[in-house]
């Protein structure tokens, strides 16, 4: 009987590190902001009404073998598709954004070759933002700021784990 407990005891104990190490892999890497929930309208400093300025951005479980991330902020609400909003790669990889920053290489939004943040600024009704986040295993190397389609190729076979945040904005009447 006491060898039986020591075999049970000891296979228990072999499987503590897997379950460990499983508990871990269930944790998810995530993407915030202290500014507005996911699914919640973005505060009008975060947009073309206000300031125009990137909202503070938190991640959580970011994956340990994280060389660097990529950002990119889209609109799938405009009639001719998508417009790009932010794109940010070899962002180094920490837990926080702060607003109104340039955080990591600039790619190219639709409005400019620069990586600058452009604020939502719907014509008409609310339109939905995605702020993308994406843990690489590896920095990305560009001649020139990368479109989002780039960046996302040159992605491909990288991505450790991915989280996006939905905002949602729609312009004050006047």
């Amino acid at each position: 009987m006491a060898k039986r407990s020591l075999i049970i005891a000891a296979l228990l104990l072999s499987l503590f590190p897997a379950l460990s190490s499983a508990q871990y892999r269930t944790r998810k890497f995530t993407i915030t902001s202290i500014v507005f929930r996911s699914g919640e309208l973005i505060p009008p400093e975060y947009t073309c009404e206000g300031r125009n300025i990137n909202p503070p951005l938190k991640f959580a479980c970011i994956p340990e073998k994280t060389k660097s991330m990529a950002l990119i902020m889209e609109d799938p609400d405009v009639p001719q598709g998508i417009y790009v909003h932010w794109v940010r790669y070899n962002i180094p990889p920490k837990r926080t954004i702060a607003p109104d920053s340039l955080p990591g290489k600039p790619g190219k939004t639709d409005a400019s070759e620069k990586g600058l943040y452009v604020g939502p600024c719907p014509r008409s009704g609310v339109h939905r933002y995605y702020f993308k986040i994406y843990a690489l295993n590896s920095q990305l190397e560009f001649k020139s700021p990368p479109t989002k389609e780039e960046l996302e190729k040159a992605m491909h076979g990288h991505i450790l784990a991915s989280a996006e945040l939905i905002g949602l904005y729609s312009k004050q009447p006047q």
